[in-house]
């Protein structure tokens, strides 16, 4: 059984986004909306995923634009905080994801319990951040320190807003990744937030790694799922579960309803 299915208990398992509006010291924060504003919103997406009969959810930093490499401390304070006030509101397992700082995410999974972290942790870019290097030797290291090995790790091996610098298939990198870095997950993303992989591109991630799970990442929607998860283990999904369809946007619990109407039939 992959580490995903015996986590979440379900076959094709599908995880919400929550994305949390501009948290402060990000550009696009305004002051007058605060704290309360973005409580109020996660709270309202999380309630319309959970509604809809999501899987599992993950939070993330998203509309946090231009995406930093580091996470500053008003990122990490202000997410956990959101994390551990809705606390009793979730009901389904939650992973954390912060652009693009995987010790930050590990930190916030650490101190609010979740489940697993999501980000691109081996490989180096050239990226809309500049150049991106990354140690996941470091982070493992990380990890044992602070006791968070029940804490799982998913690999982003596609990283969005940029190219690798690697020039293998991307399935060699999955099947190395996998035997060198410990992943309890592989991910496969498009191009950029919203925008999907391709079936094929998943079907060689997925015959390279085996038993590992293998995610479609972004871009996922209605139209393409039923071919993505012919051959993925599952999917991380945003953008198609907002009103109208706008990454910004709050999610629409009548599409997350549909959304999961349509996987259910397939598993």
């Amino acid at each position: 059984m992959s580490v995903i299915t015996s986590l979440l208990g379900k076959k094709k398992t599908i995880i919400g986004m929550v994305h949390f509006p501009p948290l402060p010291g990000a550009p696009l924060y305004r002051d007058e909306s605060g704290m309360d504003c973005i409580l109020e919103r996660v709270s309202s997406d999380i309630k319309a995923l959970q509604d809809g009969g999501i899987d599992a959810v993950m939070f993330c930093n998203e509309n946090d634009r231009p995406y930093s490499l580091s996470a500053d401390f008003s990122t990490i304070a202000a997410m956990s905080f959101i994390i551990g006030q809705i606390s009793s509101e979730i009901s389904v397992p939650f992973g954390v994801d912060v652009l693009w700082d995987p010790k930050a995410a590990l930190a916030i999974a650490k101190a609010t319990g979740a489940s697993f972290i999501r980000e691109v942790i081996t490989g180096s870019y050239s990226s809309d951040m500049g150049y991106w290097n990354t140690n996941v030797g470091d982070l493992y290291r990380y990890r044992k320190l602070i006791d968070a090995d029940n804490v799982e790790v998913l690999f982003n091996i596609s990283a969005e807003f940029a190219s690798s610098t690697d020039r293998r298939p991307l399935e060699e990198i999955a099947r190395s990744v996998v035997f060198s870095s410990l992943a309890d997950g592989i991910l496969v993303s498009g191009p950029m937030t919203g925008l999907p992989t391709s079936r094929e591109q998943l079907y060689k991630v997925k015959n390279a790694v085996g038993d590992v799970p293998v995610l479609a990442n972004t871009g996922v929607k209605p139209g393409n799922v039923s071919e993505l998860l012919e051959v993925a283990d599952g999917a991380i999904v945003g953008t198609s579960l907002k009103e109208e369809g706008l990454t910004w946007n709050q999610v629409d619990s009548a599409r997350v309803r549909n959304f999961m109407k349509k996987v259910n039939s397939l598993r």
